[in-house]
């Protein structure tokens, strides 16, 4: 497994269109600091400041693995907690369409790309976003357990939760007020009415509460089609 997330992470960089920004997004998802980087690395932490930034040319393939390779070898010192999401499965059914951006993309973007409109007033929405999951919310609340939330977050929570056949939206937000794992926003596919509660937990969590009035089949496309450049 561990071969394959190195490989996995390893590769996002190598074809980002921003490497730095990748490498970046990488070391924040594991919850190392720079500095630890940097000892870990056996360089000062400027020069791993300066290749996350884009001062430094473009790192080598031999900078990358090295790179990689401490960012696993720090987890898994720390207990591995993060790694544990990393782990793939076969796709249940709850789960329509799961991606990860190999650099940020904007929630503004992704609001754009799906015609979408924020629902949670005073909920700011320049936010980041490093992947998103479309789930069939009724399947979703009615069979997932605790350990399958590390499935729905796949390889970052920093990500939009697109949720599917929503009534009026009460289950979900609090599904997701109920968990720790928190997403970067929330998107509800044409929900027939947005109950006031649903609003009222989004605020409380401050995850701002999207509406879009697409189809699934047209969502997931608009999904797929956003750059893993950034928007």
């Amino acid at each position: 497994m561990h071969n394959s997330l190195k490989e996995k992470i390893a590769g996002e960089i190598v074809i980002s269109s921003d490497p730095g920004k990748t490498m970046r997004k990488w070391r924040e998802e594991f919850h190392i600091s720079q500095l630890d980087l940097s000892h870990e690395l056996k360089v000062s932490a400027s020069v791993v400041s300066d290749y996350e930034s884009g001062r430094r040319k473009s790192p080598g393939t031999t900078m990358v693995k090295r790179y990689v390779e401490a960012l696993i070898q720090m987890e898994m010192r720390n207990g591995g907690r993060f790694i544990k999401r990393f782990d793939t499965e076969e796709k249940p059914d709850y789960l329509l369409s799961i991606r990860e951006f190999s650099s940020s993309v904007t929630l503004e973007g992704l609001m754009k790309a799906l015609d979408a409109q924020c629902v949670s007033s005073n909920i700011g929405v320049e936010r980041d976003l490093h992947g998103y999951t479309v789930l069939d919310s009724i399947k979703a609340i009615t069979t997932l357990g605790a350990a399958d939330y590390l499935k729905v977050f796949g390889w970052s929570s920093q990500r939009a939760l697109i949720f599917t056949q929503v009534k009026y939206g009460r289950s979900p937000m609090i599904a997701v007020r109920a968990h720790p794992m928190k997403p970067a926003a929330v998107v509800y596919q044409r929900p027939e009415n947005i109950d006031d509660l649903a609003i009222h937990l989004s605020k409380l969590e401050n995850i701002p509460l999207l509406v879009s009035d697409m189809g699934i089949e047209e969502m997931i496309a608009a999904l797929e089609r956003i750059g893993d450049d950034g928007i």
